[in-house]
């Protein structure tokens, strides 16, 4: 397994339909947390706001999205289509993503992310 630097590192390894998507995933977490960092985190794109927001990675019948935990119990009913794990989501690479579910999830892990951050400072 290749020792990925950048995203753009990741990516460019997959094909174009595949690039495509994952390249829309990655706009939709930088639209939604724009001052989250990006980052290679168990080999895999990762975004970090005081802490890891999400991850994200391409399969071969999947894109898998990585909210942890809390971000998945919080739209555990949007996400029940999908198959899934305690912090993770599959969704099929052969459908469109559910951009605005995707967006609002992202949304969500900044605000706990920048919640915990203001409490470790009181």
């Amino acid at each position: 397994m290749a020792a990925y630097k950048t995203i753009d590192d990741y990516i460019k390894t997959f094909s174009e339909d595949t690039r495509s998507i994952l390249n829309q995933l990655r706009q939709v977490i930088k639209d939604a947390a724009p001052e989250a960092e990006e980052t290679i985190n168990y080999q895999i794109p990762t975004f970090t706001l005081h802490g890891n927001l999400v991850h994200f990675a391409a399969f071969k019948n999947h894109i898998g999205f990585y909210p942890t935990p809390t971000g998945m119990e919080a739209f555990e009913k949007e996400l029940a289509p999908y198959q899934g794990a305690k912090g993770s989501v599959q969704f099929p690479i052969d459908q469109p993503l559910p951009l605005p579910l995707i967006r609002r999830i992202v949304v969500y892990r900044v605000k706990e992310n920048l919640e915990r951050e203001q409490k470790k400072k009181r």
